[in-house]
This record gives C-alpha cells, structure tokens and sequence, in this order.
C-alpha cells in the first residue's frame, strides 16, 4: 500500500476525509468487501466535491494508476447490484 489517494488542494480538511473515506471503501471492495449503502453514500458525497465528470474521470484514473483499484468499476457495481455486499474479489 505504498501510494497516495488524489488530492485537490482547494479541498477543505472535512473533503479530504470524506475523499479519502470514499477511497478507502474503493480498496477495502478489493480486498475484503463492503457494504452497497456505505459506499453509494461515500460516492454522493464525493459527487458534491468533485461534480464536474471529467475531473471526476481524472482523480479515478490517478487512483487506477497509483494503486491498481478500479473506482469506476467498483461504483458501478455498486449502482448496478442488488447485493448488499460489494466485492471486487
């Protein structure tokens, strides 16, 4: 886990938590599981910071490239899916 979540420098402190909280879920996807709900909330909240969908496409593919994790595909799951568990397994 040697790398860095994307980060806006006009962000407020609470933004960043809730970024990094967002990402956070994006790995744990990964790695073990997570609830749909939890990250459905994460992801509007992620949306009120990041509105605009190209800067959103930006910070995902940084991520991508940083840690190897799909935030689309994952967000997209979670739209998709009934389940109440996510997992990227």
């Amino acid at each position: 886990m040697n790398y860095a979540y994307p980060m806006d420098e006009t962000w407020s402190t609470n933004e960043i938590i809730d970024v990094v909280n967002f990402f956070s879920l994006i790995e744990q996807a990964y790695e073990k599981g997570v609830r749909r709900e939890d990250l459905l909330s994460l992801y509007r909240r992620f949306k009120e910071i990041v509105p605009s969908k190209s800067e959103e496409k930006q910070i995902f593919e940084e991520f991508k490239r940083s840690s190897g994790y799909s935030s689309y595909h994952v967000v997209k799951k979670a739209r998709e899916s009934d389940e109440t568990l996510i997992s990227m397994k």
